[in-house]
């Protein structure tokens, strides 16, 4: 049965940004999804709870009270759900954790980071027009380049892994759980120090 926290213990909301559907599965917009799915199962907590125009889930990281999120507004409007989450547990910005993909890093690569601007990426734009400034821990996973110079960014990011992509994209996944522990544990600078 899952057990419900009063809103005051909540101590962090990690969350994976993607698009909703079964259409969008297995897509390189959706890397964020994925790893928060890696997550949840580690940490035993089922992500099927409707609230803050996200799905959600409860449970414990590290000794820590936690909220897994997995916006359901379209990556475009990430901030809309996770701005109501901050402030409903009353959190701010650097008790966040974001995951999503990264078109600068190959498959296989992934990155923490505890500031920045959004780097083209319009989920990540619409959080930093929700909350007061850029500063929240966030781990790029790697997706990979366009192809080809003038192909259309979006067809890119809404493609499907091929072939051995596959396997990398697996143990970014893995990778990036790891990274999580890490910064929930030891603090975000600790953390890049230990996985960048």
């Amino acid at each position: 049965m899952l057990k419900l926290f009063k809103k005051s213990n909540i101590e962090w909301v990690i969350v994976g940004l993607g698009n909703p559907g079964a259409s969008y599965e297995n897509t390189r917009h959706n890397a964020g999804f994925k790893s928060i799915d890696y997550l949840a199962k580690r940490l035993d907590i089922n992500i099927n709870r409707l609230r803050f125009k996200g799905l959600t889930g409860e449970g414990c990281c590290e000794s820590k009270k936690v909220v897994l999120l997995k916006p359901q507004t379209f990556m475009n409007n990430s901030g809309e759900s996770i701005i109501q989450v901050l402030k409903y547990y009353k959190l701010s910005g650097e008790q966040m954790i974001i995951l999503y993909d990264d078109i600068t890093l190959e498959p296989g690569n992934i990155k923490i980071k505890g500031r920045g601007s959004a780097g083209g990426h319009n989920g990540v734009s619409d959080i930093l027009n929700y909350i007061d400034n850029d500063i929240f821990p966030r781990i790029k996973i790697g997706v990979g380049k366009k192809p080809y110079k003038d192909m259309n960014l979006a067809d890119w990011v809404l493609s499907k892994f091929k072939g051995c992509e596959n396997e990398l994209m697996e143990k970014s996944y893995k990778k990036s759980v790891d990274m999580v522990f890490s910064i929930v544990k030891n603090g975000i600078d600790k953390a890049m120090n230990m996985h960048n």
